[in-house]
């Protein structure tokens, strides 16, 4: 699922649990000769009671650790007690784009001599996401969880308007937006045929769709790269600039709540959308009976090696430096890393395995069209943010950039070489 909802929780109703948790953890050792684990973790609701049933079935698989889950989606909270001498927990989660920022703090605990002893193979874990795990040549974290960005579209909305099938090129879908999108004689928008769902992913995706690339070899930004200019203006020129940027700023400000019943396109106000694998279980859960479907990303029709990119971000799991048992931490960690387990967590969370080996699961199949995102995940063209120590703060300039861009205040060229200026300030 989309991992923003995913980890939204209300934190004063955990306030209280995490506290009694965290003051009963004094001691190393559990109620008996076992060491007590603690996994902090991010998620809560369904998915921590997912993650728990994956904590039991660890703690009844061996005799000498026992994890005990704590909910605490705060990360403020993880990184005060990460700054200590010594933390408050052994293991937890975060997000890939945030590997290099909390590694180059020195707060995370390298695991390549885990990985080293106990013969992990890397080299299943999809390579985009293990980009994101590395900082300064050393591994900090491992992936459990991908979210890959693909084309989804409303099938009836397409019959109505006499479209066969979603797009293989950019100019196709350029086309299809163009008969998608309804307008009233005023200007009002009812209906529209492109439509972010969440305009910092979808507009890096576009960028990287039209050859683009968000950061070097090195981890340093590129945001005037061509093809993100290139990315950026096929969106202004499609919708704002076809449209009416007043226009499209009034039809999208009553969408309804992303994760609901009204999402527009559950309700075809929107025709497509780049979106990620969680929609197979949202869809299933708010509009079962939406009548829709899943396609590779178009491309430029002058570009065809640039077939079947996507964007992926990772959920990672990571030890703190100061955790307190680090050995005990890795053995956990290698369980959920494990297929089975991974296959059990993805699933619950309807969310992508970061296993190659596992993208042929048949468990994924009781999943409605989850089959072309895992698809994805094998081809040479999936792409991921560099994790880096300035992270945060291109993140937040790129997302400033790309508002400016959609409502017209600045061209895509202008916003992106604004950024490019900031890039110099971040630190080395």
């Amino acid at each position: 699922m989309r991992r923003d909802y995913f980890r939204r929780v209300t934190a004063a109703a955990m306030a209280g649990v995490l506290a009694a948790a965290l003051g009963a953890c004094g001691g190393s050792d559990g109620g008996d000769d076992r060491v007590e684990v603690v996994f902090s973790y991010l998620w809560a609701g369904a998915e921590a009671a997912a993650l728990e049933r994956i904590i039991a079935d660890f703690n009844d698989s061996q005799d000498e650790i026992e994890v005990r889950g704590v909910s605490n989606p705060d990360f403020q909270k993880q990184l005060t007690s990460m700054s200590g001498a010594q933390g408050s927990f052994d293991i937890s989660d975060h997000f890939g784009n945030g590997v290099g920022a909390w590694a180059s703090k020195g707060i995370l605990a390298p695991l390549d001599d885990f990985i080293e002893a106990d013969r992990l193979d890397t080299d299943d874990f999809v390579p985009a996401a293990m980009s994101q795990m590395r900082y300064e040549g050393q591994t900090y974290s491992m992936p459990i969880a991908l979210h890959a960005q693909m084309l989804l579209y409303n099938k009836k909305l397409y019959a109505e308007a006499g479209i066969e099938g979603p797009p293989e090129t950019t100019e196709e879908w350029a086309e299809q937006i163009a008969k998608l999108t309804k307008q009233e004689a005023d200007g009002t928008i009812t209906q529209l045929g492109y439509a972010n769902a969440e305009i910092n992913t979808s507009f890096t995706t576009l960028g990287f769709m039209f050859g683009g690339a968000w950061d070097d070899q090195s981890g340093r930004p590129t945001p005037a790269d061509p093809g993100n200019v290139a990315g950026l203006e096929f969106y202004t020129e499609n919708i704002p600039g076809a449209y009416g940027v007043e226009q499209v700023r009034d039809f999208t400000s009553g969408f309804g709540e992303y994760a609901s019943a009204q999402n527009p396109f559950y309700v075809d106000k929107v025709a497509t959308i780049i979106d990620g694998e969680w929609q197979s279980v949202f869809i299933d859960q708010y509009a079962p009976n939406l009548d829709w479907g899943v396609a590779p990303l178009p491309y430029p029709a002058a570009r065809p090696e640039l077939a079947d990119t996507t964007q992926v971000t990772t959920s990672t799991l990571f030890i703190p430096r100061n955790a307190k048992h680090p050995e005990e931490a890795w053995e956990f960690m290698k369980y959920l890393l494990s297929e089975d387990a991974m296959v059990q967590f993805t699933l619950a969370l309807g969310n992508l395995p970061a296993r190659i080996s596992l993208l042929d699961d048949p468990r994924y199949d009781t999943l409605p069209q989850f089959s072309t995102w895992l698809d994805a995940l094998r081809s040479p063209n999936v792409q991921s943010l560099a994790s880096t120590p300035w992270s945060a703060e291109y993140t937040s300039d790129l997302g400033q950039a790309f508002d400016d861009i959609a409502q017209q205040r600045t061209s895509p060229a202008e916003g992106l070489a604004d950024v490019a200026d900031k890039v110099s300030s971040y630190a080395p």
